[in-house]
């Protein structure tokens, strides 16, 4: 049986590494790091989230591209890329960036040689923060999640259902709703998905 003095030795640590660790948020935030857990929040979910929150702030921001060269993926431009080629070479770098844990959502409405590019030019180089070995940490990328006007048109047109079409009109009646259309491609169920 485990003795009152232990437990509440235990609970003073924690409490204290608790402590520690949001001075440390705070200082990154360079101000209070509000991270809105309730009252009731039990000690342990607070300093395992805090831990993972501060793995992540503290971590190297990397870009992918990066990343898939030093793994050994050659990366040549579109344009050096027939379209047989291009193929092969897309579902390549997306199986790589899978095992680096990132993943992408809602491609559907691109052709495989638009999505190469965009991935090419804009999404494999922006720096982002990988953590490939720990199984509860993924990047998500999401191609229409910029929040734009007209990532929104593309995710009302070809993603979006019909429940949340018509939220969209009630809630924004001023913006005119796209008619849905199934998108040009059916690559999205074939992408691989976190583990989690």
């Amino acid at each position: 049986m485990v003795s009152r003095d232990y437990q509440d030795d235990e609970l003073e640590k924690r409490q204290k590494h608790i402590q520690e660790m949001e001075e440390r948020l705070d200082r990154l935030a360079g101000g209070k790091a509000d991270m809105g857990f309730s009252a009731t929040c039990p000690d342990e979910i607070h300093e395992k989230f805090l831990e993972s929150v501060l793995v992540f702030e503290e971590a190297e921001q990397v870009t992918l591209f990066e990343e898939l060269d030093k793994g050994g993926l050659q990366l040549p431009p579109s344009d050096q890329l027939d379209d047989e080629r291009l193929g092969s070479k897309l579902w390549e770098v997306i199986r790589g960036m899978a095992l680096l844990g990132a993943y992408l959502h809602n491609t559907n409405h691109l052709s495989d040689r638009e999505l190469y590019c965009l991935l090419w030019t804009e999404i494999l180089r922006e720096p982002t923060v990988l953590m490939p070995v720990n199984p509860d940490f993924a990047q998500h990328i999401d191609i229409i999640g910029s929040g734009s006007e007209e990532d929104i048109r593309l995710y009302l047109k070809y993603y979006a259902d019909e429940e949340e079409r018509r939220r969209w009109a009630n809630d924004w009646p001023d913006d005119t709703v796209p008619a849905h259309e199934s998108p040009p491609y059916n690559r999205d169920r074939l992408l691989p998905r976190a583990p989690f």
